[in-house]
C-alpha cells in the first residue's frame, strides 16, 4: 500500500460536507503529506516551465493557481490545529515544516524562468482579451513574484531564500513560546479574600479554569485574555491584580527557552536586509506597498490623527480614575493594573451601568444565534446545526450555512472555550476557500475564541467585549462564507490586510442594535429581554473608557511601525526600544500597550500584520463610514445597502483594488471624521 493510500490527507474525503477526517488524522501524517504535496507542487510547476507553447493564461497562470491546491489543503488542516488543538508532536513538526515550506515557496517565486512567463502576459496584458477576474488574477501572480524576489541575480536570490528561512523557524518559536508562557502560568485562589470582588459567575469561571487544571474544588486565574480581563477589572486584591498584570505583560520576556526578545531583534535584522534587497528603504516601505496605505507617511498620518485626542481624552480619564482612588481611601498612583478595576466602578457610578448586571444576558448560545439571524437580516444567510461532521475537539460545533434559495453556502465551525493547546487571542481560519475551479467548492471556515468555559450544565455568559469579539470574528467568517469568485487566491480574506478588517469591524456595529439586543440579550435564568433601563445604560456608556483603548490600541501600532522602520538594528535590545519609543511619543504611564513586543504574535508569529497592526484603526475609518451609510437609509438593514455591501465587499474576495471595491459601495472613499465621533474623540480632537 502507498503512503497514498494510507495518508488521509493525501486521499480524497469522504466525509459530510467533504470535511477534514480529524478522526483519522494523526500528527505522524503531516510530514509525509508535506513532502507528497510539495513533490506535487514542484513537478506542475516544472511542466510549466518547460512548456514549448507560447504561455498564455490557461498553460501559466492557471496552471500555477492549480499546482497549490494540494498543499494548500495539507497546510490548511495542519496550521489550524497547530493553532488551534496544538500538541508537542504537532509543535514538532511545526518547527522542522515552517523553514521547509519557506525553501519550497522560494523555490517557486524565485524561479526566473517561471516569472519571465508571468512578466510576458503582464507586458501583453491588453492584447489577451482576458476577463477581469483572470486580468486580476495575472496581476496578482506579477505582483506577488516581483516582491518575493523573481527579479533578483543569483546571489541576491540565494540571500533571499536563506533570510525567508530563517525567518518561517523564527516566527514558529515565537509562537510557541507565547503559547508556552499562556500555558504555564496560573495563579491559584485561595480561599475567600482572594475571591474578593469577583461575581458568582467569574468564580464558577475560575473554578472550571482550575478543575481543567486538575485543581478540582480550587479557583484559578490563567492567561486567557477572558480570565485575566475579567479577574482585572473585578478583583479588590491590589497585590493580585498587579501579580496577574505583570505576569499578562511579561509574556515572551521571562528569562528562560521561551524569551522572545532575541528571536525579535533577529527578526527585524532580517527583515530590513529582505526590504533593502527588494529595493525598500525599509521593512515598513516594503510591506505597505502592497496595502491600502501604500506608504508608512500615510499610516502614521492616520494613527497621529487619533493619537493626540486619544491621550487628551486619556489624562481626563486618568485625572477621573485617581479621583476615584483618592476619595476611597487609596494612597498610590494609578497603575495600569488598576485601570479596568476603576473603570469599571466609574463606570457603574456615571452611568448606572454594571457589567455584571449585563452579563446575564449575554449567553452564548443566544449571541451565536444574534450572529447567525443577523447575517440572515442582511444578507439572506441561515445556519443550521449538524452533528455528522468529524471535528477536532469535542468542544467544537458545526454548522451548515444555506441561502434563501436552501442552495449550501458553506460549513461554519465554532471552537469558542479556552484550554491550554490552544494559542491565545480569537480568529478566523479556513480549512477549504471557496472557489469555482474545479466546480462549485463551497468553504469550510472556523472561528476560534478563548471564552472561559463554564461548569458543566451551566450557560457560558460574556462579557460585553467578549460579544463584540464574537461578532468579529464571525465577520471575518461572513467574508470567507460568502465569497463568490472562480480563484482560489482571490477567495474570501485574501485581501489587502487594511481592508480585512472592514467585514468584521463592520459587522460589530450590529450587536449594539437595539433590534439585536432585545431579541437575543435574554436572561439565562428567566428568559426575559434587557431592560430598556439596562439597554439605554449601555448604549449610553459606548464611548466611555476610549481614550484608554484608543491609546492601548494606537502606541501598540506606532511602535510596531517605528520598529519597522529602524536602520541600523545589529544591537537592537527590543525593550528599551519600546520604551524610548513609547516616551517619544508620549505614552500615558497609567495605561500599557494592548500587545507589547515580546508576546505581539500579529506582528512576529509571521509577517502579515508586520509594520500592519494600523490595519485595524484604517480599516475602522471604512467600517465606521460604512455602518453611516446604514444610518443614512435610517434602517440597519436596510436591503439596498445590504445588497450592495454584499455584492463590493463580503462576497467579492479581492477581484478589485480595495479602495474600488470600497467605492463600489459607498460612491466614495471614506474620512476621518465617522471614526472620531464613533470613538468620542471629535470633542476633544
Amino acid at each position: 500500500m502507498s503512503v497514498k493510500d494510507e495518508n488521509p490527507l493525501l486521499t480524497p474525503w469522504e466525509t459530510p460536507f467533504g470535511a477534514p477526517p480529524f478522526d483519522r488524522i494523526r500528527p505522524e501524517h503531516y510530514r509525509p503529506a508535506f513532502e507528497a504535496a510539495m513533490a506535487e507542487q514542484r513537478r506542475t510547476v516544472g511542466s510549466i516551465v518547460t512548456n514549448d507553447a507560447e504561455p498564455d493564461f490557461d498553460n501559466t497562470v492557471l496552471a500555477l493557481e492549480r499546482s497549490g491546491m494540494p498543499l494548500g489543503r495539507v497546510s490548511r488542516v495542519f496550521f489550524g490545529l497547530a493553532s488551534a488543538n496544538t500538541s508537542d508532536a504537532l509543535q514538532a513538526v511545526e518547527r522542522d515544516i515552517a523553514p521547509a515550506l519557506s525553501r519550497h515557496s522560494d523555490e517557486i517565486h524565485l524561479n526566473g524562468a517561471l516569472f519571465d512567463r508571468i512578466a510576458r502576459l503582464w507586458d501583453n496584458r491588453e492584447g489577451l482579451d482576458l476577463g477581469d477576474e483572470q486580468l486580476r488574477l495575472l496581476e496578482r501572480y506579477h505582483t506577488i513574484f516581483e516582491r518575493a524576489g523573481a527579479g533578483l541575480d543569483a546571489a541576491g536570490k540565494t540571500r533571499l531564500a536563506a533570510i525567508n528561512e530563517r525567518l518561517a523557524t523564527l516566527g514558529t518559536l515565537f509562537s510557541q513560546n507565547v503559547l508556552a508562557d499562556e500555558a504555564s502560568w496560573m495563579m491559584v485562589l485561595d480561599g475567600e479574600d482572594d475571591l474578593a470582588g469577583l461575581p458568582d459567575w467569574a468564580r464558577a469561571a475560575a473554578a472550571q479554569a482550575a478543575e481543567d487544571r486538575d485543581l478540582p474544588g480550587r479557583h484559578a486565574v490563567t492567561l486567557a485574555r477572558s480570565s485575566i480581563e475579567t479577574f482585572l477589572q473585578f478583583s479588590t486584591r491590589r497585590d493580585l491584580r498587579e501579580k496577574a498584570f505583570e505576569a499578562w505583560i511579561r509574556r515572551g520576556e521571562n528569562a528562560g527557552d521561551s524569551d522572545n526578545r532575541a528571536h525579535i531583534a533577529e527578526m527585524i535584522r532580517l527583515r530590513n536586509e529582505r526590504a533593502r534587497l527588494l529595493g525598500a528603504e525599509s521593512y515598513a516601505h516594503f510591506n505597505l506597498a502592497d496595502a491600502m496605505a501604500k506608504t508608512p507617511e500615510a499610516v502614521a498620518e492616520l494613527l497621529n490623527t487619533v493619537w493626540g485626542p486619544g491621550t487628551r481624552l486619556a489624562a481626563r480619564e486618568t485625572a477621573e480614575l485617581q479621583a476615584l482612588v483618592a476619595e476611597e481611601g487609596g494612597n498610590f498612583e494609578l497603575a495600569a493594573a488598576d485601570w479596568r478595576h476603576y473603570a469599571d466602578r466609574l463606570r457603574k457610578r456615571r452611568y448606572d451601568f454594571d457589567e455584571a448586571e449585563l452579563k446575564p444576558y449575554l449567553n452564548l448560545e443566544n449571541l451565536i444565534e444574534a450572529a447567525f439571524w443577523t447575517a440572515g437580516r442582511l444578507f439572506g444567510v441561515s445556519f443550521a446545526p449538524v452533528d455528522d461532521v468529524p471535528l477536532y475537539h469535542p468542544d467544537v460545533r458545526a454548522w451548515k450555512a444555506t441561502d434563501r434559495d436552501g442552495r449550501l453556502i458553506g460549513l461554519f465551525l465554532g471552537d469558542y472555550f479556552a484550554r491550554a493547546s490552544k494559542r491565545g487571542g480569537a480568529w478566523m481560519g479556513s480549512y477549504r476557500s471557496q472557489h469555482r475551479l474545479d466546480g462549485d467548492v463551497r468553504p469550510i471556515i472556523v472561528n476560534v475564541m478563548n471564552f472561559s468555559k463554564p461548569p458543566a450544565g451551566k450557560p457560558a455568559l460574556l462579557s460585553f467585549e467578549d460579544a463584540r469579539t464574537l461578532f468579529h470574528e464571525f465577520g471575518h467568517a461572513l467574508h470567507g462564507l460568502l465569497s463568490n469568485v472562480t480563484y482560489p487566491m482571490l477567495s474570501g480574506t485574501n485581501v489587502a490586510t487594511d481592508f480585512v478588517e472592514l467585514p468584521s469591524q463592520l459587522f460589530e456595529h450590529w450587536l449594539q442594535e437595539p433590534e439585536v439586543l432585545k431579541r437575543f440579550a435574554l436572561h439565562h435564568e428567566t428568559g426575559e429581554a434587557i431592560p430598556d433601563a439596562l439597554l439605554e445604560r449601555l448604549l449610553s456608556a459606548r464611548a466611555f473608557n476610549q481614550g484608554f483603548a484608543t491609546v492601548e490600541y494606537t502606541a501598540s501600532a506606532l511602535v510596531d511601525l517605528d520598529l519597522h522602520m529602524t536602520g541600523d538594528t545589529d544591537e537592537l535590545d527590543v525593550v528599551a526600544f519600546e520604551k524610548a519609543a513609547l516616551d517619544r511619543i508620549g505614552m500615558p504611564p497609567a495605561i500599557a500597550m494592548r500587545h507589547r513586543m515580546p508576546h505581539f504574535l500579529h506582528i512576529f508569529a509571521g509577517d502579515y500584520y508586520a509594520a500592519g497592526y494600523y490595519s485595524y484603526l484604517w480599516s475602522e475609518v471604512l467600517d465606521a463610514d460604512a455602518f453611516a451609510a446604514f444610518e443614512e437609509a435610517g434602517d440597519p438593514f436596510d436591503p439596498e445597502t445590504a445588497r450592495k455591501l454584499y455584492e463590493n465587499v463580503y462576497s467579492a474576495g479581492n477581484l478589485r483594488d480595495p479602495a474600488e471595491a470600497y467605492k463600489r459601495f459607498r460612491g466614495r472613499l471614506p474620512t476621518p471624521e465617522a471614526l472620531l465621533r464613533k470613538r468620542g474623540l471629535d470633542e476633544v480632537a
